[in-house]
């Protein structure tokens, strides 16, 4: 575009000096006195009358690539503000995210207040697929963690320590396939087991099984928490809630499936109480 309106500047200036010269000429010779002179008028006034309107046809062009090249310039300055725009945008979604994070973990503090805990970050995870079912956080024995420790996120239980470097833990999740978490039912003081399996986690649920409940009083809604019985798992935290609950072929047990309460697609920040069960104070 820009060699096009350099091109049209040189035509424009060229016409304009023959036009000018033919203006002159026009001024010298006496069209009415000389048939030569009238000759030359017949011939130079419609090319005079066409250099015009040639010269007009590539003013507007002129004027065309002018206003293309301000119009070009002005959408790239507006590109740029849409893209800073684009950028502030997604940091806010960013920190929007992060702030209900917190806003969770500071919530679980207050739930289990009676527990000693630390935050930590999320910074890497074993499994190549979506869910957080293995995966590694940025705090260690430096600072005062331990195997076993069992890990909060969301809004209850995400899994437990299941070793230690002096900066670094990893965590095994309660949606693992090598995962079992001694639980109960809150409203019936049932007991039984969240049994980790990824092939349901699709479906937002994980395993429950051998659930103790001879009077089949277990209902879909019903509250699922840590047992006091469980020999790592700290009692009365929050795992999920039934989403399905049958009895089983022996008729002596009930199995189903809980909805878990934290989202393991999406994991940042956990809570890591440093309390073992061993020598953990009794929940308030």
């Amino acid at each position: 575009m820009k060699k096009d309106h350099i091109k049209s500047k040189t035509l424009l200036f060229i016409l304009s000096v023959a036009s000018c010269i033919i203006i002159i000429l026009s001024f010298v010779l006496d069209f009415s006195s000389n048939p030569l002179n009238y000759v030359a008028g017949y011939v130079l006034t419609p090319l005079q009358s066409g250099i015009n309107q040639v010269g007009g046809w590539l003013s507007g062009k002129m004027d065309y690539f002018e206003d293309n090249l301000s119009l070009a310039a002005e959408n790239e300055k507006l590109q740029a503000q849409v893209d800073e725009l684009t950028v502030e945008n997604t940091q806010l979604l960013q920190d929007h995210a992060e702030l209900n994070s917190l806003r969770d973990l500071y919530d679980l503090d207050h739930k289990y207040e009676s527990y000693t805990k630390i935050g930590a970050r999320v910074i890497s995870r074993e499994n190549a697929g979506n869910w957080f079912s293995v995966f590694t956080i940025d705090k260690g024995t430096e600072d005062g963690l331990a195997v076993d420790m069992n890990v909060l996120a969301g809004a209850g239980l995400a899994g437990i320590i299941t070793e230690v470097g002096p900066n670094w833990a990893r965590v095994r999740s309660i949606i693992d396939d090598y995962s079992n978490v001694s639980a109960e039912i809150s409203e019936t003081s049932d007991t039984c087991i969240i049994a980790g399996d990824l092939s349901l986690i699709d479906d937002g649920n994980i395993n429950l099984v051998k659930l103790n409940d001879p009077d089949s009083q277990a209902k879909i809604g019903d509250t699922v928490v840590t047992s006091h019985i469980s020999d790592k798992f700290l009692p009365g935290i929050l795992i999920g809630y039934i989403s399905e609950i049958h009895t089983d072929s022996n008729n002596l047990t009930r199995s189903g499936y809980v909805a878990p309460v934290v989202d393991f697609k999406d994991i940042k920040e956990v809570l890591v109480i440093q309390n073992l069960k061993q020598t953990a104070p009794s929940e308030q």
